[in-house]
């Protein structure tokens, strides 16, 4: 009999180890054998610890069990699929996951991580060995062709950057992905570094082929031991099986690739600053141009690129351009994990095509508020995105919409706030986290932000020149949307000015826009 318990780290955190432990102890004191698979997690956080057993029928869904629950769920006779408290069904019968179209995440919850047979049994390298056989133009025009997009913010277009590096002449360059992941409410990269290490190491092999690298490197936070274990391991695991070294899957061509961890400084999410961390020096913004595609790690050409954005590589090799850009709408092709966190009931990991608003991804995926209480804003796309009021959760979830409505969906992370949120503090949270954050190379970033704070105080004292003071905010936001040097002070100006526009009475400015425009 074949359970699965979740080794991920936010199984971990509510005691998957001690489940594993309580039911393999229960098992062998009533005598029955059991196998038990760590797999990552099914992305249904609320659940966990989301314990499986495989059954004739399919897979039936436990949760969220405790030790303390695994010996009425032997006496209940749950490794038959017997009917319980906390039995949620056949696994892929559940809404939340059924109404998914996972293409990245295709694997993760449902494999063993450690297990490169598991992997290949369900489609896994596929894309790899394919990409083996092809010409290298070719390899970067199928990406081109699928319309695959930076998942990490900027959505930059993944194959004409690499076609950049490419056509670039040198006799060294790297691959590097950035698995950097600090946005607040955001885990897509930790959940398939646990859960799939594989696809992320078969996405760097083939960009390798493509441009002509050898050599990769994986750059993960400190916070994330169990995704630096996983992928060493699978690393290990690769290089002996063959898909990594001299030989790549017997194309003749080398590439392989290794970890290297960051201390966690969240300006080391932005591409220059990564490259500078990834050399031994200290986490710098690097002016541009030139481009790292041009001029990155060590000088040399090198191919920057999101964890999502690559482990999104196998599916399109393995099945062609065509069957990714079939999901999506407009320039957006393909899909994303979006990860619903803050006030909701039910906070996890949705992987579904662009085009789906946030109001679906609030209600019919997160179930609402977990307070009770209504929503009243969320944020998305991290720390530095905009607050979006309810007027806005019918807008189609893709770049350009996003952009038209001074938003972005940036890495697909979104935090939800019910009424009791006072928005002119979760303002005065982005600036204060732009002064701790920043580089400091840049002036608009190092100083405007802490010059944002003090005025968001001003203005939440208010007084005689409460006025002058929202008039002050709106410029210095102006200064640093257009003259910081990266994404950090350049952005952070978003979800200060959101809060303003959408949210004027938490500014004390009245109830409207209008009033607000106004003071203006």
């Amino acid at each position: 009999m074949t359970v699965y318990v979740p080794r991920d780290a936010a199984a971990l955190a509510v005691g998957a180890d001690a489940v594993a432990l309580a039911i393999t102890t229960e098992a062998a004191r009533r005598g029955l054998a059991v196998r038990i698979v760590r797999n990552g997690s099914r992305g249904l956080l609320w659940l966990e610890t989301l314990v499986e057993i495989a059954t004739p029928a399919g897979r039936v869904a436990y949760g969220p069990v405790e030790a303390d629950d695994v010996s009425s769920l032997f006496d209940a006779g749950w490794l038959t699929g017997a009917a319980h408290a906390l039995c949620q069904g056949l696994t892929d019968e559940i809404p939340y996951l059924k109404r998914q179209e996972r293409l990245t995440f295709a694997r993760v919850g449902i494999i063993d991580p450690r297990s490169l047979q598991d992997y290949e049994a369900h489609g896994g390298l596929a894309g790899l060995r394919r990409a083996a056989t092809m010409d290298p133009a070719l390899i970067v025009e199928e990406i081109v062709q699928s319309g695959l997009r930076g998942r990490g913010g900027a959505a930059f277009p993944t194959g004409i950057k690499w076609k950049t590096v490419a056509a670039a002449p040198a006799t060294q360059k790297y691959i590097v992905c950035n698995a950097d992941e600090g946005d607040s409410g955001t885990f897509a990269d930790r959940l398939l570094m646990e859960g799939d290490p594989f696809v992320l190491i078969e996405g760097m092999a083939i960009a390798g082929l493509a441009v002509g690298a050898t050599v990769g490197y994986i750059y993960v936070r400190s916070e994330y031991p169990h995704s630096i274990a996983a992928l060493d391991e699978a690393i290990a695991t690769a290089r002996t099986a063959g898909w990594l070294g001299g030989d790549v899957c017997g194309s003749g061509r080398a590439f392989d690739l290794e970890v290297r961890v960051g201390a966690g400084a969240y300006i080391c999410g932005e591409e220059t600053s990564l490259l500078e961390s990834l050399e031994g020096k200290r986490g710098v913004v690097r002016a541009k141009p030139p481009l790292p595609a041009v001029t990155g790690l060590f000088g040399k050409p090198t191919v920057i690129n999101n964890a999502i954005s690559l482990a999104s590589v196998p599916i399109i090799l393995a099945r062609g351009a065509q069957h990714y850009r079939d999901y999506g709408v407009g320039r957006s092709t393909g899909t994303l994990p979006f990860q619903l966190a803050g006030n909701l009931r039910h906070g996890g990991l949705v992987e579904k095509a662009f085009g789906l608003t946030l109001r679906e991804l609030l209600y019919d995926f997160g179930g609402g508020s977990a307070s009770g209480r209504p929503l009243r804003a969320v944020q998305v796309g991290g720390p530095l995105g905009a607050y979006l009021p309810e007027s806005q959760w019918d807008i189609p979830l893709d770049y350009e919409a996003y952009a038209a409505a001074s938003a972005m969906i940036g890495h697909g992370g979104l935090v939800a706030f019910d009424d009791s949120v006072d928005m002119l503090r979760m303002a005065r949270y982005a600036m204060e986290f732009c002064a701790v954050e920043s580089c400091g190379k840049c002036t608009p970033c190092r100083i405007g932000s802490t010059r944002g704070v003090e005025t968001l105080d001003r203005i939440a004292a208010g007084g005689k020149d409460h006025g002058k003071q929202v008039v002050l905010l709106r410029d210095l936001c102006d200064t640093m949307l257009g003259g910081s040097l990266c994404a950090l002070g350049g952005m952070a100006p978003y979800p200060v000015l959101s809060a303003l526009k959408h949210f004027p009475q938490d500014f004390g400015l009245g109830q409207t826009t209008s009033e607000t425009q106004a003071a203006h």
